[in-house]
């Protein structure tokens, strides 16, 4: 499926709670109509985007947040709007509720409540860290409020971009295969040797996405489009010709975790115990570990991994995507405001890349997918969900606009009556410590399992991917096992 071809069935709703409520307090004040009413048309709105966007694609609204004036956006709207998800059960619409600090606990609780439920949204996004980071960018205060998830978790301005999310993906696993062509004498040797590779592949990437642009300037026209996006009228140019306020492309990078990992593990195995060669290890690697599943399965147990709390490790992903961050500044698009921006989340490619990648020195076996986000890897978190949430706010998310997602999943069988309460405060945990946005399922491992057996029976369970929901028993084998392996916290 070519995601360009659906392109025109995605345009978010902005925010609905913002712009419907005056007309809801109206018509509530003046008997027009009933809470329960409004509730029904809404979930009518939510039914009709479901059956108008393609699965794997993702279509929605936000809540909450502030608005321009930096007053907190939340209202009985705000919670209709969620109620939607619990109402309906489908895929979409992708609702994301944005929590700024001082923001009453009930609406986060309220999220928290139909995610217990085992709905897929809404996505929890840190208003306060995202504000900062389009901030960083040059976007106004007020317009710094007012912004979109322009399909997962890519934060755009609202009315007034041209922005190419995700546009292209980067492979970082495969950065590093790439390289274990030779002896290095140290780990250092070996890590600048991953980052000159990373800053030509950010070069390249930016000279094609500017390329298209330049094709699409020349012979592609959207003239009603642009009547509505600013400064296109004010500039007299189609969106098309960088007539739009921000003509950010975003570039994203997946499998950071597969890549932080295999450097932890090349480190320790390679350079620190010096048990084997560039080398011997390239061989078994190209192999996929035939012969040597006991090498695999300690590279993959033994080693730490990112997501436990262990500085050791969790600072290479920092320093990583500070370089990421540093490196992409170095470029401007054609057009104005044609800033390079990086993201770290993975859509459906984390399938799609390991599919094609070979096996990794983290362990992971050829053809898995990579990691579903920037989390842990798959299964990788053993100190418990806390752990996993320091992990993961290590380092800065705020210039990651092209977005950050953060999977954590929850065993259904583990809940009990103080559950919401705990959701909540883990939840709050990651948003303070600077998390940009984090999706949960609740759900349990032998209804995953059960799914895979008999999917008949299994039509309308949705789980949450890597920036969007879809219907388990649609994703291909891989994805599934993808799902089923990842850590089941107990609430």
């Amino acid at each position: 499926m070519d995601p360009q071809k659906f392109a025109d069935q995605q345009y978010q709703l902005g925010h609905p709670d913002r712009y419907l409520l005056p007309y809801y307090t109206k018509d509530i004040q003046s008997g027009e109509i009933t809470k329960e009413y409004a509730q029904l048309l809404l979930d009518c709105l939510g039914i009709q985007i479901n059956m108008r966007v393609p699965n794997g694609l993702s279509s929605g609204y936000m809540v909450g947040g502030r608005d321009e004036d930096g007053e907190i956006v939340a209202s009985e709207l705000t919670e209709m709007c969620m109620q939607v998800i619990d109402d309906i059960r489908l895929v979409y619409p992708s609702v994301g509720l944005c929590y700024t600090e001082g923001m009453e606990d009930k609406y986060l609780e309220k999220a928290c409540e139909i995610l217990l439920h085992g709905r897929s949204h809404p996505a929890i996004f840190n208003d306060d860290v995202i504000t900062e980071g389009l901030k960083s960018y040059g976007v106004p205060e007020k317009e710094a409020h007012d912004y979109i998830h322009s399909t997962c978790v890519e934060i755009t301005p609202g009315r007034s971009s041209n922005v190419w999310v995700a546009s292209p993906y980067t492979n970082m696993a495969q950065l590093l295969l790439d390289v274990l062509d030779r002896e290095y004498e140290s780990f250092g040797e070996l890590l600048a040797a991953v980052l000159e590779k990373l800053d030509t592949h950010i070069k390249e990437n930016f000279e094609e996405q500017n390329r298209i642009r330049k094709i699409r300037a020349e012979l592609s026209v959207t003239p009603l489009l642009s009547c509505f996006v600013n400064d296109c009228l004010e500039r007299g140019l189609d969106i098309e010709q960088g007539g739009a306020k921000y003509n950010w492309i975003m570039l994203s990078f997946v499998g950071m975790v597969n890549l932080v990992d295999s450097l932890y593990a090349l480190k320790t195995v390679v350079f620190d115990n010096k048990e084997l060669s560039i080398k011997e290890l390239k061989e078994i690697l190209d192999k996929n570990f035939e012969g040597e599943e006991l090498l695999r399965l300690r590279l993959l147990n033994s080693i730490p991994k990112y997501g436990n709390d262990v500085d050791d490790i969790d600072k290479y992903f920092g320093m990583i995507t500070g370089h990421i961050i540093s490196e992409c500044k170095k470029y401007t698009g054609m057009h104005t405001n044609g800033n390079l921006i990086p993201s770290v989340f993975c859509w459906i490619m984390h399938e799609r890349f390991g599919s094609e990648t070979g096996a990794t020195p983290d362990g992971r076996k050829a053809g898995f997918p990579l990691g579903d986000g920037s989390g842990p890897c798959q299964g990788r978190e053993m100190n418990g969900p806390t752990a996993s949430i320091l992990s993961s706010t290590k380092w800065s998310h705020k210039e990651l606009i092209g977005g950050v997602a953060v999977n954590m999943k929850f065993s259904k069988k583990s809940l009990g009556a103080n559950s919401c309460s705990t959701m909540k405060n883990l939840v709050k945990t990651y948003l303070m410590r600077g998390g940009f946005e984090i999706q949960i399922n609740v759900i349990d491992r032998g209804t995953l399992e059960k799914a895979v057996k008999n999917p008949e029976e299994y039509q309308d369970l949705v789980v949450r991917i890597g920036g969007y929901s879809d219907y388990f028993v649609k994703l291909s084998p891989n994805m599934q096992q993808e799902v089923i392996l990842r850590t089941e916290h107990q609430l």
